[in-house]
């Protein structure tokens, strides 16, 4: 039999080659590949038995059909938290959550355990990257210094398996975070993907036999994909991420993956002096300190997960005296800002080529829906002509390459929303299901985007129409 050769992965995105070399093909980075430690076999694993064959356990085969129970939750008192998980923790899940530094994952964990401690429930705080005087210095400051939560600075996995062995078995037990774990079964220096994917394996296997809720932190990349192997990903029940900018006082929990509940749900919060405060109705923060009417702003009524959000979109366009124009997005995608441009041009008639366009998303909200691009020709439209658009009116709809406007789904939640927040209109594809009264608001049905186009450029100055 052929003798196994080593294997090389990539430290900052998981890949496998066989042979070393100096630059990753994956994602271009130079010397970033390490020898993976080859694991001793198992006693008598993968030796064939004296029939020839390998061996192995025979077990039982079922069927789809049987009694199914939901899974029972541990509710955090967090509502925005319990909403992104799904209504709470499930025991015996594995949960991972990134997000860039500072913006406040490790607050959020603690305002977790401690409210989980003060409900009678064992919560156990493992910190790897500080010490517990630091941990305790923002618990006091949270306030939060006379919860119960038991905490530890260890690094080892086997000994905190170990020592969470022992005892009381916790309901939760925070890791934050798992690229300084290490394990002494894995050849490797922590941080490594060998040691990142051993270390969360040996965790991940103590939290499905004993059946306790474990949270992992991740370190982000610069692109904001939660480093080490993408295998984690998949090993863990749920991915949420922490997302926020430096300029506003909010931050957004996002489940990108949740094998328990909906996936891209939002929770959102408030950074404040206390810690993170939640916030009730994302909406109402989004719009708070609407310009006065003014062109290029459009209200965008989006859906994340569940929720329906109400945020303004933005836009500038201005001619140039470069030969190329710049396009400068925040909190959409570049493509998709391309794509709405160049149907504007093609089916509506404008003139966009010698104009830079700027797009913002107030708020720091990222946008991923293409619902968002009947508001964005919008604001496109209104900033080129010098129209205002309606105060009270909300857009939605999808911009097929033909130029038609799509229906797109909850539309009736999009509309709810908009009249609980005093909206008194909404601009929406002409196709879909018939709303009725539309909940108060008058509905204003577009089939093509030059109806809309022509719709806008009505109300433009004369002098200011191109």
């Amino acid at each position: 039999m052929a003798k196994r050769g080593p294997t090389y992965h990539c430290q900052a995105c998981g890949a496998v080659y066989h042979r070393w070399q100096g630059k990753c093909d994956a994602c271009g980075t130079w010397s970033s590949l390490v020898e993976d430690a080859q694991a001793a076999p198992a006693p008598g694993g993968g030796r064939p038995s004296s029939g020839g064959r390998a061996r192995g356990r025979v077990f039982a085969l079922e069927t789809l059909k049987g009694e199914t129970q939901d899974a029972p939750r541990i509710v955090s008192r967090i509502g925005e938290l319990d909403r992104v998980t799904g209504g709470g923790f499930v025991p015996g899940s594995v949960l991972l959550i990134g997000g860039d530094p500072g913006i406040g994952k490790s607050t959020l964990l603690m305002q977790a355990c401690a409210a989980l401690a003060k409900a009678g429930r064992r919560v156990v705080y493992v910190s790897g990257e500080e010490s517990t005087g630091q941990v305790r210095l923002r618990a006091e400051r949270m306030g939060l210094a006379e919860a119960p939560v038991d905490l530890a600075a260890e690094t080892n996995v086997e000994d905190i398996v170990a020592t969470l062995g022992q005892g009381e078995r916790p309901a939760l037990v925070v890791i934050d975070s798992i690229q300084t774990m290490w394990s002494g079964e894995v050849e490797s220096a922590p941080g490594t993907v060998t040691q990142v994917r051993g270390s969360a394996q040996a965790l991940i296997r103590y939290a499905k036999t004993s059946g306790v809720c474990l949270i992992l932190v991740g370190h982000v990349t610069k692109d904001g994909q939660i480093a080490g192997p993408r295998v984690v990903e998949h090993m863990v029940d749920a991915v949420l991420s922490f997302e926020g900018e430096g300029a506003h006082s909010f931050r957004i929990l996002r489940g990108q993956k949740n094998r328990f509940g909906a996936t891209d749900e939002i929770g959102v919060f408030e950074m404040t002096g206390k810690g993170l405060s939640e916030v009730t109705n994302p909406s109402a923060l989004f719009l708070a300190g609407r310009d006065q009417p003014a062109p290029g702003a459009a209200v965008f009524a989006g859906v994340e997960g569940t929720r329906p959000v109400l945020v303004e979109i933005q836009a500038l366009v201005a001619p140039t005296a470069l030969g190329t124009p710049r396009r400068a997005v925040v909190g959409w995608e570049n493509s998709r800002l391309a794509m709405v441009l160049a149907v504007l041009e093609t089916h509506g008639g404008l003139r966009l080529g010698q104009h830079d366009v700027y797009l913002n998303v107030a708020g720091g909200l990222r946008v991923n829906e293409p619902a968002a691009d009947i508001a964005v020709a919008a604001a496109l439209v209104s900033s080129l002509t010098g129209a205002i658009l309606p105060q009270e009116a909300v857009y939605f709809g999808e911009i097929a390459l033909s130029g038609a406007i799509r229906p797109v789904s909850v539309a009736a939640a999009r509309l709810r929303e908009a009249a609980k927040l005093g909206f008194e209109s909404a601009l929406m594809p002409a196709g879909g299901a018939d709303h009725g009264d539309g909940n108060g608001l008058s509905l204003r049905r577009f089939g093509h985007v030059t109806e809309l186009v022509a719709d806008i450029a009505a109300r433009a100055p004369r002098k200011s129409v191109k």
